[in-house]
């Protein structure tokens, strides 16, 4: 854990979204068939793994299509000016696809609460997107820990209310998605407050910065490499926010979701991962996107109890 709170503390332009999905909104975009560039392509590891593709469940290698569901949030998964798919998932995913040797169609379901229903009703295969592990979402479905993350505080630009911690959120209006992660620890932190948060509950994340940033809302709590990302690039809602590098909240895992009764799926993706980091093409794809010092050495499963969030 120290060693995790160290990296952070060294500041990571990155980026991830936590989200944890509690109720299924609308599909967001169409699906879009994943290949990865020439950066991607040429790299030690992705190349076709005969083992592994012979591992898959009988319905994918019939198909001969993995479906994936993903949500935007800079640079985890967004899209690039000519309205692709790119970020480290969007990489991860084709790599994935080489390796495993299937189509990768990765669909941006709109809004991060429709992520776990969405695996749950079987509309998709797997998530990437950069979902906040932790012992309640384990129970639903299996996490398969492929990054690292915390979670941070956001502010509008200049931090005009000199928020310094959680204790500052009481009494103010903190807006946070739908059945996340981050929404669960603000509720714990109203519980301790005198005058309590008052919190407002945004599906999408994109909407919940623009509250930030409109001033609708005094604060966020979200990823701590997405905000620094956002802060430093001033990318799309995230313009005129800020955030406080000093707050690291919950270092913990960052996981991608497969059903529980999908063992096949989840075991090939862990391997397939496995061989990406075993050579070095996972480490280049997360310095790729500057988030290198986040990076695993050992790909794991539903390993959020051995990174209590604090």
């Amino acid at each position: 854990m120290m060693r995790i709170q160290k990296i952070l503390k060294a500041g990571v332009a990155a980026a991830t979204a936590s989200l944890i999905a509690a109720s299924a909104y609308a599909a967001g975009g169409a699906a879009e068939k994943m290949t990865p560039d020439a950066n991607v392509a040429k790299l030690p590891g992705v190349v076709l793994t005969q083992k592994l593709a012979d591992g898959l469940p009988p319905s994918i290698k019939s198909s001969g299509v993995l479906k994936v569901a993903t949500d935007l949030t800079p640079p985890i998964s967004f899209h690039g000016e000519d309205g692709k798919l790119i970020g480290i998932d969007a990489d991860i995913a084709a790599a994935l696809g080489v390796i495993l040797g299937v189509d990768v169609e990765m669909t941006d379901v709109g809004a991060g609460a429709a992520i776990v229903p969405s695996i749950l009703a079987k509309r998709f295969d797997i998530s990437i997107s950069g979902i906040n592990d932790d012992p309640e979402l384990e129970k639903q479905v299996d996490v398969i820990d492929y990054m690292y993350d915390a979670t941070t505080i956001m502010t509008g630009k200049d931090n005009p209310l000199a928020i310094k911690g959680t204790e500052d959120l009481c009494g103010k209006k903190v807006a946070v998605p739908v059945g996340t992660f981050q929404a669960k620890m603000v509720e714990a932190a109203s519980a301790k407050c005198a005058t309590p948060v008052n919190i407002m509950s945004i599906p999408k994340m994109p909407d919940v910065l623009q509250a930030v940033r409109t001033g609708r809302a005094d604060a966020t709590v979200n990823g701590y490499a997405t905000s620094v990302y956002t802060t430093e690039h001033q990318t799309g809602n995230g313009k005129g926010l800020q955030a406080l590098p000093d707050i690291r909240l919950a270092v913990g895992y960052l996981g991608m979701l497969t059903a529980k009764d999908n063992p096949q799926l989840r075991d090939s993706v862990v391997a397939a991962l496995q061989q990406m980091v075993d050579s070095g093409a996972y480490e280049t794809i997360m310095k790729r996107w500057s988030l290198g010092p986040l990076a695993v050495k050992t790909v794991k499963v539903n390993d959020a109890a051995s990174m209590p969030a604090d």
